[in-house]
Protein backbone atom coordinates (compact mmCIF):
# COMPACT_ATOMS: atom_id res chain seq x y z
CA UNK A 1 0.00 0.00 0.00
CA UNK A 2 1.40 3.38 -1.03
CA UNK A 3 1.55 5.91 1.79
CA UNK A 4 0.90 9.60 1.42
CA UNK A 5 3.64 12.05 2.27
CA UNK A 6 3.47 13.23 5.88
CA UNK A 7 2.69 16.82 4.87
CA UNK A 8 -0.45 15.71 2.99
CA UNK A 9 -3.70 16.28 4.88
CA UNK A 10 -6.87 14.78 3.46
CA UNK A 11 -9.76 17.24 3.08
CA UNK A 12 -12.81 16.93 5.28
CA UNK A 13 -15.20 17.02 2.32
CA UNK A 14 -15.16 16.32 -1.41
CA UNK A 15 -17.72 17.95 -3.69
CA UNK A 16 -18.12 17.31 -7.43
CA UNK A 17 -19.52 19.99 -9.71
CA UNK A 18 -20.43 19.31 -13.31
CA UNK A 19 -19.21 22.21 -15.43
CA UNK A 20 -19.38 23.05 -19.12
CA UNK A 21 -15.74 24.17 -19.32
CA UNK A 22 -13.14 23.01 -16.77
CA UNK A 23 -10.66 25.78 -17.63
CA UNK A 24 -13.31 28.49 -17.09
CA UNK A 25 -14.22 26.86 -13.76
CA UNK A 26 -10.56 26.76 -12.69
CA UNK A 27 -10.25 30.48 -13.47
CA UNK A 28 -13.39 31.22 -11.41
CA UNK A 29 -12.64 29.07 -8.37
CA UNK A 30 -8.88 29.61 -8.38
CA UNK A 31 -8.70 33.21 -9.51
CA UNK A 32 -11.69 34.58 -7.62
CA UNK A 33 -12.39 32.28 -4.66
CA UNK A 34 -8.94 31.19 -3.51
CA UNK A 35 -8.94 27.52 -4.54
CA UNK A 36 -5.64 25.88 -5.52
CA UNK A 37 -5.36 23.34 -8.33
CA UNK A 38 -4.30 19.93 -6.99
CA UNK A 39 -4.45 18.30 -10.41
CA UNK A 40 -5.72 18.90 -13.93
CA UNK A 41 -4.85 15.69 -15.80
CA UNK A 42 -7.36 16.07 -18.66
CA UNK A 43 -9.46 18.80 -20.29
CA UNK A 44 -12.59 17.26 -18.73
CA UNK A 45 -11.37 16.99 -15.11
CA UNK A 46 -9.62 18.99 -12.41
CA UNK A 47 -9.31 18.73 -8.65
CA UNK A 48 -9.07 21.94 -6.62
CA UNK A 49 -8.74 22.58 -2.91
CA UNK A 50 -9.52 25.32 -0.43
CA UNK A 51 -8.73 24.54 3.20
CA UNK A 52 -10.63 21.33 4.05
CA UNK A 53 -12.76 21.29 0.89
CA UNK A 54 -11.73 19.47 -2.26
CA UNK A 55 -13.70 20.50 -5.34
CA UNK A 56 -13.73 18.06 -8.25
CA UNK A 57 -14.72 19.61 -11.57
CA UNK A 58 -16.01 17.35 -14.34
CA UNK A 59 -17.24 18.21 -17.82
CA UNK A 60 -19.77 15.85 -19.43
CA UNK A 61 -17.96 13.43 -21.72
CA UNK A 62 -17.98 9.92 -23.08
CA UNK A 63 -14.95 9.11 -20.96
CA UNK A 64 -15.01 7.58 -17.49
CA UNK A 65 -15.48 9.58 -14.33
CA UNK A 66 -18.00 11.96 -12.82
CA UNK A 67 -18.97 13.51 -16.15
CA UNK A 68 -19.58 10.20 -17.91
CA UNK A 69 -22.71 9.91 -20.04
CA UNK A 70 -24.86 7.09 -18.67
CA UNK A 71 -25.96 3.97 -20.54
CA UNK A 72 -29.47 5.40 -21.04
CA UNK A 73 -27.96 8.46 -22.76
CA UNK A 74 -28.55 10.91 -19.92
CA UNK A 75 -25.73 13.35 -19.34
CA UNK A 76 -24.72 15.15 -16.16
CA UNK A 77 -25.35 18.87 -16.35
CA UNK A 78 -24.51 21.91 -14.24
CA UNK A 79 -26.89 24.15 -12.36
CA UNK A 80 -29.64 23.47 -9.84
CA UNK A 81 -29.86 24.70 -6.26
CA UNK A 82 -27.37 22.47 -4.44
CA UNK A 83 -24.26 24.44 -3.53
CA UNK A 84 -21.14 24.75 -1.51
CA UNK A 85 -21.12 27.41 1.18
CA UNK A 86 -17.99 29.47 1.71
CA UNK A 87 -17.63 31.60 4.83
CA UNK A 88 -16.62 35.24 4.29
CA UNK A 89 -15.79 37.99 6.77
CA UNK A 90 -17.42 40.89 4.91
CA UNK A 91 -20.21 39.71 2.63
CA UNK A 92 -21.00 43.12 1.14
CA UNK A 93 -17.36 43.73 0.18
CA UNK A 94 -17.01 40.21 -1.27
CA UNK A 95 -20.16 40.61 -3.39
CA UNK A 96 -18.91 43.98 -4.66
CA UNK A 97 -15.47 42.49 -5.50
CA UNK A 98 -16.97 39.55 -7.39
CA UNK A 99 -19.52 41.70 -9.24
CA UNK A 100 -16.68 43.98 -10.36
CA UNK A 101 -14.97 40.84 -11.73
CA UNK A 102 -18.11 40.01 -13.76
CA UNK A 103 -19.58 37.29 -11.52
CA UNK A 104 -23.37 36.81 -11.78
CA UNK A 105 -25.56 36.46 -8.70
CA UNK A 106 -29.00 34.86 -8.43
CA UNK A 107 -29.97 37.22 -5.65
CA UNK A 108 -29.06 40.28 -3.71
CA UNK A 109 -27.78 39.70 -0.17
CA UNK A 110 -30.31 37.62 1.76
CA UNK A 111 -30.58 38.36 5.49
CA UNK A 112 -30.97 35.22 7.56
CA UNK A 113 -31.28 34.07 11.15
CA UNK A 114 -27.71 32.84 11.66
CA UNK A 115 -26.09 34.96 9.01
CA UNK A 116 -26.44 36.59 5.63
CA UNK A 117 -25.79 35.03 2.25
CA UNK A 118 -25.46 35.77 -1.44
CA UNK A 119 -25.74 33.19 -4.22
CA UNK A 120 -23.01 33.58 -6.83
CA UNK A 121 -22.98 31.53 -10.05
CA UNK A 122 -19.85 29.95 -11.48
CA UNK A 123 -19.37 30.15 -15.28
CA UNK A 124 -21.55 27.02 -15.74
CA UNK A 125 -24.41 28.21 -13.49
CA UNK A 126 -23.49 26.18 -10.38
CA UNK A 127 -24.17 28.02 -7.14
CA UNK A 128 -21.64 29.14 -4.59
CA UNK A 129 -23.15 30.47 -1.39
CA UNK A 130 -21.10 33.20 0.26
CA UNK A 131 -22.06 33.22 3.94
CA UNK A 132 -21.28 35.76 6.65
CA UNK A 133 -22.12 34.50 10.15
CA UNK A 134 -23.87 36.96 12.45
CA UNK A 135 -21.64 38.19 15.26
CA UNK A 136 -24.01 38.42 18.22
Amino acid sequence: MRQRPTEYAAPVANVRYIVTDVDDAIAFYGGLLGFEVEMHPAPTFAMLRRDDLRLMLSAPSGRGGGGQILADGSSPEPGGWNRISLPVGDLKAEVERLRAAGVSFRSEIIEGVGGDQALAEDPSGNLVELFEFHQR
